[in-house]
């Protein structure tokens, strides 16, 4: 049995999501460029701090957000990639030797994932094939025709 309030019989749209969504994703890259004072340059967490809460509540509103209109979000490699960037970040905080390294591969997972062809963004391991979500009054997931 599936929670309806992540996969809704039918996709929730959110009005001026595009719009919403490009302040958002920039508000976070100002907070991850404010972050990497931190963990490149080991500045003081008075001069980086602003910029992690930025970053932080940026994601989470955007993630909010996909989670809001359509669960599908998590099913897809593009929602599993910011799953597992917040694990490697809860790791580097964990062992902070790794902070460098994983911090950097944070931010190449963000641009392979922000540029990759839809047929990988979308692709939905656990369907074993791209899935455009939007799903219809049947419940049956539709192309959404994003590319």
């Amino acid at each position: 049995m599936t929670p309806r309030f992540l996969f809704p019989e039918t996709s929730r749209r959110l009005p001026a999501k595009r719009y919403l969504s490009l302040l958002l994703r920039s508000l976070h890259l100002v907070g991850v460029a404010g972050l990497a004072g931190h963990f490149l340059f080991a500045l003081e967490p008075a001069l980086w701090r602003p910029y992690a809460l930025l970053a932080l509540s940026s994601g989470s509103l955007m993630l909010a957000m996909e989670l809001w209109c359509d669960g599908i979000w998590l099913l897809q490699l593009r929602g599993q990639a910011i799953l597992l960037k917040l694990v490697l970040l809860a790791a580097i905080t964990l062992w902070p030797a790794a902070a460098v390294p994983g911090f950097i591969l944070i931010v190449l997972l963000s641009g392979f994932f922000s540029h990759a062809p839809g047929r990988i963004r979308y692709y939905s391991l656990w369907h074993r094939r791209v899935v455009k979500a939007l799903r219809g009054p049947d419940g049956l997931i539709r192309d959404c025709g994003q590319p």
